[in-house]
């Protein structure tokens, strides 16, 4: 009797680690696909990440460059959109600049200027930080070609995702930038702070914020785009 019970208490033991088996198997399965729906999509973003190499842009009273914050902000943007399915060009991945020639300014933005077109995106943001005389001034804030009304909206629909996230009230604007009028293509521009503000900057500096400014753009994307 003693070997009848223990070998069927073998056996059920065998058939619960095959129930457990099919139930990882199957919840891993189910998992896979939710993520795969979740994710999938073919729209293309460029992120144009301002100055760099020979042109660091503004610089904070710590010394710290525009262009680097820029760059910063600009691979955490790409991370949270590639790792949301979306295609992403960016018009650096290092502190170099795109300039040729003699006439350094106008030959780096038309080298920008050729990789949006290249790429036929679905929505150009260009990354920023904004400097002003008064220190006490600080915030983000969204520029939109001013001839374009779906850029309007995106701006302000981003804007108002930034006040909330970043604690600031800045209003969207329309902004005689190059950058966001050189294509025809959907484009912003983004001033995520002011180093000049010693507070501001204190925080733009560091890679938790430039994380959350830009966790704020990317899901002022998903939703406009979706």
């Amino acid at each position: 009797m003693l070997k009848i019970f223990c070998s069927k208490k073998r056996a059920v033991a065998v058939w619960l680690v095959i129930a457990l088996i099919i139930t990882v198997c199957v919840s891993t399965a189910v998992v896979n696909s939710i993520t795969a729906v979740g994710t999938g999509n073919d729209k293309t973003i460029v992120i144009d990440v301002g100055h760099g190499g020979r042109d660091g842009g503004v610089v904070g009273s710590t010394g710290i460059k525009e262009a680097d914050v820029n760059l910063g902000i600009s691979k955490s943007l790409k991370h949270f959109l590639k790792e949301d399915g979306y295609n992403v060009i960016m018009t650096r991945e290092s502190d170099v600049d795109l300039a040729y020639g003699n006439e350094f300014k106008k030959t780096d933005m038309l080298a920008r200027k050729r990789i949006i077109d290249s790429a036929s995106p679905d929505l150009v943001v260009s990354i920023h930080q904004n400097s002003f005389p008064d220190k006490d001034v600080y915030g983000a804030q969204v520029f939109y070609a001013p001839s374009s009304d779906e850029g309007k909206r995106l701006a302000e629909s981003m804007q108002t995702v930034l006040n909330a996230n970043l604690s600031c009230s800045r209003m969207a604007k329309n902004g005689d930038y190059y950058i966001i009028q050189c294509s025809p293509h959907l484009s912003v521009l983004v001033e995520c702070g002011f180093l000049s503000n010693p507070r501001e900057e204190s925080l733009l500096v560091t890679a938790n914020y430039q994380r959350k400014v830009a966790y704020s753009i990317y899901s002022s994307i998903k939703s406009f785009l979706s």
